[in-house]
């Protein structure tokens, strides 16, 4: 299996890209990878990824009439083999898409439209602004969406709103409010536009800071500063430095300071 030009394999199996598989892509990834001498240290890992997309269970009763229970609530099962040699049977289903808490950042992008308006409908009854506004944001992330309220009577008039999303490809969820109806538009974003923001691993801020220190050691001191740098060293003499070089008062006589009461008159300006 290749996606965008790459040959999928668990080692580059994410918790986005697993919603691109189905159960049988499971077990043959697996099967390729028990050649593989690294499957020992990251079965975990693996295991982690699948889970992100599939229910796993352990068919711990290898017979064909629990084979066939299995099967039957749309189970495929399969054996694969774990570290150490350990072979065991798993029964694997692809997680559905139902609610709209099942909508996540990883799987957002691997909704349809079409999709997306049966999991709104499934679901709603408040419109859009119902909806929490982290699904808010996770549904925006993949989809461009709007929303327009109007008397049910005038919602599709021709040459409307409605009529031109509609030519425009989007998916339309239509919520009766009484004599008025709330249209959700909703339209898969292109990929090229789809931005999502990633937090460095504390490993890559580590490789990161090590690069910095390389480069400030490697980086050469600007001519003038060092310049200037050398010209302080010159001036700099410690054997000129006194108590007089830190003084922060100064010689006043006393009497001076003193403000006589009689000095200070009522309509004096401060």
């Amino acid at each position: 299996m290749k996606r965008q030009g790459q040959t999928l394999s668990l080692k580059n199996l994410t918790k986005s890209n697993v919603w691109d598989i189905q159960e049988n892509d499971v077990f043959r990834l697996w099967a390729q990878a028990e050649r593989d001498a690294d499957l020992r240290d990251n079965e975990r890992h693996y295991i982690d990824v699948i889970k992100s997309a599939f229910t796993i269970e352990e068919v711990k009763v290898d017979r064909p009439e629990v084979i066939k229970k299995y099967e039957a609530r749309g189970c495929q099962v399969g054996e694969i083999r774990l570290d150490e040699g350990t072979k065991v049977k798993w029964a694997l289903k692809k997680k559905p898409i139902l609610r709209v808490t099942d909508l996540t950042w990883e799987n957002i992008h691997h909704v349809s439209a079409h999709k997306l308006i049966e999991v709104l409908e499934r679901n709603f009854g408040g419109g859009w602004e119902s909806l929490p506004q982290s699904v808010q944001d996770i549904i925006l992330s993949g989809f461009d969406v709007s929303t327009t309220t109007l008397p049910t009577a005038r919602l599709k008039k021709p040459g409307g709103l409605y009529d031109k999303k509609v030519a425009d490809g989007y998916e339309v969820l239509e919520i009766s409010k009484g004599a008025w109806t709330e249209a959700i538009f909703a339209k898969e974003k292109p990929m090229a536009v789809v931005t999502r923001t990633k937090f460095p691993t504390p490993e890559e801020l580590s490789k990161e800071d090590d690069l910095l220190d390389e480069d400030d050691e490697d980086l050469p001191e600007d001519e003038d500063e060092k310049k200037r740098n050398d010209e302080d060293d010159e001036d700099y003499d410690e054997d000129k430095l006194t108590e007089e070089s830190y003084r922060t008062t100064f010689d006043t006589n006393p009497e001076e300071l003193d403000i006589q009461a009689d000095e200070v008159g009522d309509d004096d300006d401060f």
